[in-house]
């Protein structure tokens, strides 16, 4: 709604609509500093008839701000990341983008201190021994010492997790979460373990809205009404720990709500189910049935997976319905389920950074992740919540 102004600054003014003199002003104009040769309207009716054009003032006034931004960030070394992570570009990369974001330019890869312990994929951005791991074919059962691991590791990320959650609101960029998360990795002893994981540029990928995973921090600041998922990998004494969740960015409308509260449940209940005999499918048959119930639909291209001594192993773990998942779960073994939920259908498309994973419709998308132990009776959740943990969710109580 168009705000009244001060009467004699802009008593030589006409309205943008029909030129009769001007009394109001538009606030949008006000925020983004435009001439008030644009802003100024007669009366609410002139200003409420206009806007379908006159906000078109406003979008033009945002891109060319960015569009200044981005050249300020990339005369200081930031630069759009193209082919995987393995190139960079001064120019924005033409693409058909499927919804309202677009990429932007990255900082420079983080430091990892010498004496932190680094995979194998550290310096040269190819991993070894995982891709040739008979763990690829067959799931491992972990031994008491590696669990010990496992449960150290996950508690780090966990707390790695809890201290980006802690920074997210509107004007925060997504390079500012990641910083966060690579500092708060390294005090804590370990290694953020997307680093150069196949060139991954990142120490954490955050998804804003209609990215489905694999997001690259970067220079966009977030903004009121955002969803953003963070997705934390901690490398520590040689093991990994995943988790991820999607949080909101001060006042986010009730459909995405939902969409984000929905994906936290089929997360939960998938959970549930989680014990030595159960097949791995069914994983997929529990999440499609609840985001279906709520209209949602379920990621078919990425999947939850083993964890351990390796970032990525076997199993495999589809989300969706009537998947050919094999093989059923044992004590002893750990892997992560992570659903990724859209508003609208299923289908992706990737950003040409070669990571980021877009819906095809351009509507949002949401995730929760944990790594999960199977027990002799049911599962421990590795990646848990802590009493510590900040209180984001309105559908939690302490």
């Amino acid at each position: 709604m168009a705000s009244e102004s001060d009467a004699s600054s802009i008593a030589t003014l006409s309205c943008a609509r029909c030129e009769k003199p001007a009394h109001l002003q538009c606030p949008k104009c006000i925020d983004l500093k435009l001439p008030r040769e644009q802003a100024s309207f007669c009366t609410q009716e002139c200003f409420k008839a206009a806007w379908s054009s006159h906000k078109s003032v406003h979008v033009k006034a945002q891109l060319s701000s960015i569009g200044d931004q981005n050249s300020d960030l990339i005369s200081q070394g930031w630069l759009y990341c193209v082919k995987k992570g393995q190139a960079r570009t001064p120019k924005l990369p033409h693409f058909d983008w499927t919804g309202p974001l677009k990429q932007y330019p990255i900082s420079t890869k983080r430091v990892v201190p010498a004496e932190i312990e680094k995979p194998d994929w550290a310096i040269d951005g190819t991993p070894k021994v995982e891709p040739n791991s008979d763990l690829q074919h067959v799931v491992e059962i972990k031994t008491p010492e590696q669990i010990q691991r496992m449960r150290e590791t996950c508690k780090i990320a966990r707390e790695v997790l809890d201290a980006a959650a802690r920074v997210i609101r509107p004007g925060v960029t997504t390079d500012e979460i990641d910083r966060v998360v690579h500092e708060a990795t390294i005090a804590a002893g370990g290694y953020p373990s997307p680093l150069n994981y196949y060139f991954f540029p990142k120490s954490c990928c955050t998804s804003v809205n209609e990215v489905i995973c694999h997001g690259i921090p970067d220079a966009r600041k977030l903004e009121d009404g955002d969803i953003v998922n963070v997705d934390v990998t901690v490398c520590y004494k040689g093991c990994h720990g995943d988790l991820n969740e999607t949080y909101f960015v001060g006042n986010v409308d009730e459909a995405s709500r939902q969409l984000v509260k929905c994906t936290y449940e089929c997360l939960e209940k998938a959970i549930a189910i989680v014990k030595p005999g159960v097949r791995f499918r069914e994983i997929g048959e529990i999440v499609n049935r609840h985001a279906t119930m709520s209209g949602l639909s379920v990621v078919r291209s990425y999947c939850g997976h083993g964890i351990g001594d390796l970032f990525h192993c076997a199993p495999n773990i589809p989300h969706y319905a009537r998947n050919k998942a094999v093989g059923v779960m044992k004590a002893g073994q750990t892997f992560t389920i992570e659903p990724m939920i859209n508003a609208g259908g299923w289908r992706d498309r990737t950003w040409p950074d070669g990571w980021t994973a877009v819906t095809a419709d351009g509507k949002r998308s949401a995730q929760f992740e944990h790594t999960l132990l199977v027990t002799e009776t049911g599962v421990e959740v590795l990646t848990a919540r802590l009493p510590s943990s900040p209180d984001v969710y309105p559908w939690l109580t302490k």
